[in-house]
């Protein structure tokens, strides 16, 4: 009996080979493939996967579930990887194993396959996703197993009869979503080398940006975006919209040199308008609302969801329990935070909340201010206790030698 495979389908030259390598193998083949934001067109893909051998080829609209379910949570939890990546093709990822296993599961496939290599992130991802939501499936991964390089997938592609994109390759290997576009390869591998300006497709160069400042207020309910300038905008519409305003200022390009899970540095460029300022803004209304023990404890939890999501371990008991957290940290961040954009650049420079902890009367310095000064001598007297009886048992309290610290002043006298 022929076994049924779902293939995670992108339409380029690596999937569209996987499917007639695949079916050499013995496997029906089904083709899916989503759309997380990439512009493609999924007609043309749908039917190229059904003349390069597809029994059947599924195409879905996977955007809004994956700013619900995967980019929300995240932006909640303030989850950046080693402080710089968004994490826009890592959450991508466990959506589309998601739906993969929806598909095997309808279908009556045994497996699920998709086009990564053995040296990079997202074969962890979709693997270890799969393996929490479907351990019965197999995985296969042909680019891993075929040992054919690019020129070799070419031959093999005018050999069958395959049907591919133009076969000039870009320098370049990218991948993107809603989230954020993802470039590497060609020159980017020398971390030395400053990116050329093709690298860039989203996001215009600050030295051309307008020379007039953009303002831009984002509303949040519970951490998560509802408002755009005032009026109620949907996930994808607020996405779509910030990417569109924050790429035309040239806000969102990311250099990051960083540290994947399978144990290699990559020098990787990210474009991510939307998520850097949704991100920035979403900081912002939670410095003015999370008490301080709160805001710093959430600093690990976000850097903790950041390295899961990285690492494939999206479906996982600690995730899960995490975001308990998280969402109970979120239930007072409302309200409105206003940013600057200029020339590639963007800052806060405005933040309200009905729920926010800063008081005027107890932070000012003039007329009104009503924080009792009084309190603050016993207060300091009590919190120094510990040092000062140190000091007066065991002497010196530190390692410096502090005794030159007057050599070259100059005392006046009348």
């Amino acid at each position: 009996m022929t076994k049924k495979v779902v293939l995670a389908y992108s339409g380029g030259l690596d999937t569209s080979v996987a499917i007639r390598w695949l079916n050499d193998k013995g496997w029906d083949v089904i083709a899916f493939t989503v759309d997380l934001g990439e512009k493609k067109d999924l007609d043309t893909i749908q039917q190229r996967a059904l003349k390069t051998g597809a029994s059947a080829a599924y195409v879905a609209d996977g955007r809004e579930a994956f700013l619900n379910l995967f980019v929300w949570p995240s932006l909640q939890a303030g989850a950046i990887y080693e402080k710089q990546y968004p994490l826009a093709t890592a959450l991508g990822r466990p959506l589309i194993a998601a739906m993969l296993v929806q598909v095997a599961r309808r279908e009556g496939a045994t497996a699920i396959a998709h086009g990564c290599t053995g040296k990079g992130n997202d074969q962890v991802r979709f693997d270890v996703a799969a393996a929490a939501l479907a351990p019965e499936l197999e995985v296969v991964a042909p680019v891993r197993e075929w040992a054919m390089n690019r020129d070799d997938e070419i031959e093999y592609a005018l050999k069958h009869g395959i049907e591919v994109p133009a076969t000039v390759r870009s320098p370049y290997s990218t991948d993107e979503n809603l989230w954020g576009r993802s470039i590497e390869a060609g020159v980017l591998e020398d971390p030395w080398a400053e990116p050329p300006a093709d690298v860039y497709a989203w996001t215009a160069d600050p030295r051309e940006c307008p020379d007039q400042a953009a303002y831009v207020e984002i509303g949040f309910k519970s951490g998560i975006p509802l408002m755009l300038d005032g009026r109620p905008a949907g996930p994808l519409e607020l996405v779509t919209a910030l990417n569109r305003l924050g790429g035309r200022h040239g806000v969102g390009r990311i250099d990051h040199l960083e540290n994947r899970l399978v144990g290699i540095k990559s020098r990787e460029i990210y474009e991510a308008p939307a998520a850097v300022l949704l991100l920035q803004a979403h900081q912002a209304l939670e410095d003015i609302t999370l008490p301080k023990e709160v805001a710093r404890f959430k600093e690990q939890v976000a850097q903790q969801w950041a390295q899961l999501v990285y690492d494939g371990l999206w479906f996982s008991p600690l995730r899960d329990a995490l975001y308990a957290f998280v969402a109970e940290t979120q239930a007072h961040v409302d309200g409105e935070v206003r940013l600057k954009l200029f020339k590639g650049s963007s800052q806060v420079v405005g933040r309200k909340s009905a729920s926010q902890l800063y008081q005027l009367s107890l932070a000012t310095y003039g007329k009104g201010d009503a924080f009792d000064q009084s309190a603050a001598a016993g207060f300091i007297k009590l919190w120094g206790l510990g040092v000062r009886t140190a000091s007066q048992v065991q002497g010196r309290l530190h390692a410096q030698d502090l005794q030159h610290l007057l050599r070259d002043v100059k005392r006046l006298a009348p």
